[in-house]
């Protein structure tokens, strides 16, 4: 029994990996990380540039089929096929879990982050693709792609909702969850359980964002008291999120749904390796603690929480404290919707360039396979 173990069994969260790997795959790391208590694995574009540009184990299928397709459907077909391996390795999770868990998520290009067709027609091209019951297909929650949210779930597709950094975001990606789920019972599905969704709320870059603000506010003469809420901003709006979900989910329209069979869309903290030395390593773990909750964590920080994790509720503990520590944000003029605008186009843009630049790498390499 490990410490990962204690967090679903005693807890009810479910801890997940945020890397995926292919020579992890082969060599039996991902396999060994299950066995400990991971229960799925996320990825998206950045990922994925460092997989396959950092190793070599994919230079030959990508060779093989550089002859004959090209260079991004390549790359979508190294992509799938690690997807699909790792689907395997989890495939007893989610059955076991009665399909509540053992998701890999895959995300759809970053370059259709503002393009709400686009975004539909590619994520239902890889459910099509990867036709696996674990499978999340990652959306971007912009303001673009919240209609293509509510459109797979009313398909019946399962969703991870990426990129989320405010409360009122939140609250509309809840809303396409549940009208999607109304609109699939609507068509007739009158067994809404093979839905799952998770909506991913980003944590570590909120206190990145927000201490270069209180910096900022206090030597332009704010009172120097704010400064007790570096590192303090992330946790108390993920709290009030996790209070947004239990209000969310309760009450008659959401009882109408569980009722079909409707699975709870679980809040799934993203981005929570700790970006500042002078925090402790597990700041963004041990204080979202709680049922109903995902945290994927990169690997250096899965292997913290073995050796040195407190498995205790915490999620829900502070709220009172959370909501003041927002609110004295907001009277030092730190906005946290300003705030979530910035995060939002800096992920977004993060993960495109992450793309692009593996697309140039890529480029090269089937140029020089091309010279030999």
């Amino acid at each position: 029994m490990t410490s990962l173990n204690e967090l679903y069994d005693d807890q009810g969260q479910s801890p997940w990996l945020d890397n995926l790997r292919r020579d992890w795959l082969q060599d039996g790391t991902l396999a060994g990380l299950v066995a400990k208590g991971i229960r799925g694995v996320t990825s998206n574009p950045t990922i994925f540039a460092k997989a396959i540009s950092g190793q070599d184990t994919y230079d030959a299928q990508f060779g093989a089929l550089i002859g004959t397709t090209s260079v991004e459907d390549a790359y979508w077909d190294l992509v799938v096929d690690d997807i699909l391996d790792a689907l395997g390795i989890l495939r007893p999770v989610y059955d076991a879990s009665g399909g509540s868990d053992g998701f890999v998520s895959v995300e759809v290009a970053p370059s259709l982050a503002h393009d709400t067709a686009g975004t539909t027609a590619a994520a239902r091209g890889l459910h099509e693709r990867i036709d696996r019951p674990n499978v999340l297909v990652k959306i971007p929650a912009t303001p673009e792609c919240v209609p293509s949210i509510r459109t797979m779930i009313s398909e019946g597709r399962s969703i991870n909702v990426t990129l989320i950094f405010s409360l009122t975001r939140y609250a509309e990606v809840m809303e396409a969850y549940l009208s999607g789920l109304e609109a699939l019972a609507a068509s007739g599905t009158e067994d809404l359980s093979a839905v799952a969704s998770v909506a991913s709320f980003f944590i570590s870059r909120v206190d990145t964002e927000v201490d270069k603000r209180i910096e900022a506010a206090v030597a332009a003469g704010a009172d120097q008291g704010l400064l007790e809420l570096r590192g303090r901003a992330a946790v108390a709006q993920a709290r009030l999120a996790y209070e947004q979900f239990t209000t969310t989910f309760s009450g008659p329209r959401w009882e109408a749904l569980a009722a079909k069979g409707a699975r709870v869309q679980r809040p799934l903290w993203a981005s929570t390796s700790t970006k500042n030395p002078a925090y402790p390593d597990l700041a963004y773990v041990d204080t979202l603690i709680g049922p109903d909750t995902v945290n994927t964590m990169p690997d250096g920080t899965v292997a913290d929480f073995l050796d040195h994790g407190t498995v205790a509720r915490t999620v829900d503990t502070g709220v009172a404290e959370a909501r003041s520590a927002i609110d004295r944000l907001a009277a030092a003029g730190i906005d946290m919707e300003d705030v979530a605008g910035v995060l939002e186009t800096e992920g977004v843009a993060s993960f495109a360039a992450s793309f692009d630049d593996l697309m140039s790498t890529l480029e090269a390499k089937a140029t020089a396979l091309a010279a030999h």
